[in-house]
């Protein structure tokens, strides 16, 4: 019968040797919560029942895992348990999943408020507190807005070849969908302030040294992150922000921002090279009450002048 863990091992090292290191860093991750669960000890996959699922779910929560988290995790092992299935050595169970969560909360708000994101475009006081970095940070940031929310990843890998006159072709690291941008000259401003002088390298900006693919790539892909996203926290401090800044609010700010522009949720989609409209209406959600609740508050005022001694 075939084991958990050493055939998760084996997907996760096949992940790597693909030049997949995120997902195989997820894979691992998902590897490791399981053993926690269930012990050192290997085990068949004719052990995982809904209730040992239902038994791993509650495992998490109760580590303080966030429902995200939750989800990943069982998605995780989900592929890891259809992988099986294809091999001809598990049998299929059906509805196997059906009882744990495995979908896509959005638990907390990510994007900017009007009044932060005018702080973050504004130029930036001249005092020692404000380090290069930092400016730095702020500036590929406003690119990163610009270019549609794109994400860090996708920046950092971005090609010279990707750039032909003021146009970005390039695909998404995560989905594989292709994407084209036209640059504004606010864009095009940053982006040859900030691109690669060094004639030699393939990469549009000097994030990256090594080839693409390599596990040395993935490694400095994830310091150049580490390093964005403290100049950030740094950068939210000294602006005096309501909200975490972080490598991903410029996305889900740039698609709040479009959809209170009233853009419909399908063009965001599509601008935002999201798998399906789902993942939208997920970065949407934690604003769309509030944007109901300002119609109502339009529509009691609008009675409230319509009306000749109102009750309240």
């Amino acid at each position: 019968m075939l084991k958990v863990v050493a055939f998760m091992k084996q997907v996760a090292v096949g992940l790597q040797m693909e030049g997949n290191f995120g997902t195989a860093h997820v894979y691992r991750s998902s590897l490791n919560a399981i053993i926690a669960y269930r012990g050192k000890g290997d085990f068949t996959f004719s052990e995982v029942t809904p209730e040992w699922l239902k038994g791993f779910e509650i495992h998490l929560r109760g580590r303080g895992c966030s429902w995200n988290t939750v989800s990943t995790y069982l998605r995780t092992f989900r592929a890891v348990y259809n992988r099986a299935v294809d091999s001809g050595k598990v049998l299929y169970v059906p509805h196997l999943f059906r009882s744990v969560y495995t979908g896509t909360r959005a638990d907390r708000k990510r994007a900017l408020s009007d009044g932060d994101m005018q702080k973050v475009f504004a130029k930036l006081p001249q005092y020692s507190a404000v380090t290069p970095a930092m400016r730095r940070a702020q500036e590929l940031f406003i690119l990163m807005f610009l270019l549609r929310g794109l994400p860090f990843v996708d920046l950092a890998y971005l090609r010279k070849s990707d750039l032909r006159d003021n146009v970005i072709t390039y695909r998404r690291r995560k989905t594989g969908r292709p994407l084209s941008v036209t640059l504004t000259p606010e864009a095009m401003f940053l982006l040859r302030k900030y691109m690669d002088r060094d004639s030699s390298s393939p990469y549009l900006f000097p994030l990256l040294k090594s080839g693409e693919g390599t596990k040395e790539a993935y490694h400095e892909y994830q310091l150049a992150l580490r390093s964005f996203n403290q100049q950030l926290i740094l950068l939210g401090k000294i602006l005096g922000l309501g909200d975490r800044l972080s490598s991903y609010t410029a996305r889900h700010t740039w698609a709040t921002t479009a959809y209170y522009c009233e853009i419909h949720p399908g063009i965001i989609s599509e601008a935002m090279g999201h798998s399906s409209i789902t993942v939208t209406e997920t970065y949407l959600k934690p604003f769309r009450n509030k944007k109901i609740d300002e119609a109502n508050r339009q529509i009691l005022n609008f009675v409230k002048r319509s009306v000749v001694g109102i009750i309240f």
